[in-house]
């Protein structure tokens, strides 16, 4: 028995029987707990019971007709077909370059000062306010590359987005290759496998279940982002949908589900607010979705080391 052995039980008798510190601090953390149940509770039942009604009268003309200054004929159809299409140019730009950027600074950037800069700046950005991001995109990609983005347009509030959830794929991604044993690499350099053929045939297969669900939930961040939004562009009401060609609408006005949501709240009729619930329930069941399917793929596919 060691000397730390023997004089451990001692210093717990010394303390005085029960750690009623220890006791303090998880009553605590257990009153923290639910509190913050109890309000999400509160939220999430004041919404629905302001937004099923609606839901259970209109049905499916909510979800198909455009907005309108009219409570009786305003639905969620823009708002909709606009987050989808956010979705798509979101996960088209910011993925691609999140996940080969953990690529390289896991298996390929050398263990030196400007790698660990570029990864404390890289946590440090994840954890900036969205608005940062909607002036840096008002800034960017409205103003200086408006001739190339188009204003005030969907790419601008695409590229805003994608910024804005870039740091978040590149440390979930960076984790979850991290998270791949060094032996499984040895063994393939071993074989006399390269750095390009160990990291695709072993790292990158198991990786890949870390690096989705990081990325499906970056997105349903994403999707409920608002300010970014407003700063870059989204229109505070409908935008014609069908009428043109998706290239066109790249180029053009734009609208969200969380921006019809903030342009509800802001109407004095208390229709509109009752629609502003409903419109919170629909984004709610977006958002669950994709978490959802995070959750599943990371079970179904996730590995134990």
């Amino acid at each position: 028995m060691t000397t730390a052995t023997r004089t451990l039980p001692r210093t717990i008798h010394k303390s005085g029987g029960a750690d009623w510190r220890g006791v303090l601090f998880h009553g605590l953390l257990l009153v923290s707990l639910l509190f913050s149940l109890l309000i999400l509770f509160t939220l999430i039942t004041d919404v629905l019971m302001r937004g099923l009604p609606v839901l259970q009268e209109r049905g499916a003309d909510f979800l198909t007709r455009p907005t309108s200054s009219s409570p009786a004929r305003s639905g969620v159809a823009q708002g909709i077909f606009g987050t989808l299409m956010m979705a798509v140019f979101v996960s088209v730009v910011a993925f691609p370059i999140g996940i080969m950027t953990a690529i390289y600074l896991e298996e390929y950037a050398p263990d030196n000062r400007l790698t660990r800069f570029i990864n404390v700046n890289i946590r440090n950005l994840a954890g900036v306010p969205s608005v940062v991001y909607g002036l840096l995109g008002l800034s960017i990609f409205v103003l200086a590359l408006g001739p190339l983005t188009g204003g005030r347009s969907m790419i601008a509030g695409g590229l805003t987005l994608a910024a804005l959830v870039l740091p978040i794929v590149i440390i979930t991604s960076a984790e979850a290759i991290r998270a791949v044993p060094r032996s499984l690499r040895e063994a393939g350099y071993g074989v006399g496998a390269s750095r390009w053929e160990v990291t695709r045939l072993l790292v990158l297969p198991n990786a890949a279940p870390g690096i989705l669900t990081g990325t499906v939930l970056s997105l349903s961040r994403a999707l409920g982002e608002t300010a970014p939004l407003l700063l870059a562009g989204a229109v505070l009401g409908g935008f014609s949908i069908g009428s043109r060609s998706f290239v066109e609408q790249l180029f053009s006005d734009y609208t969200v589900l969380p921006v019809t949501i903030f342009d509800w709240s802001r109407r004095p009729q208390a229709e509109f607010r009752e629609l502003t619930a409903a419109a919170i329930i629909i984004l709610l069941v977006i958002t669950l979705l994709a978490n959802t399917i995070a959750i599943v793929l990371r079970n179904r596919y996730e590995r134990s080391w």
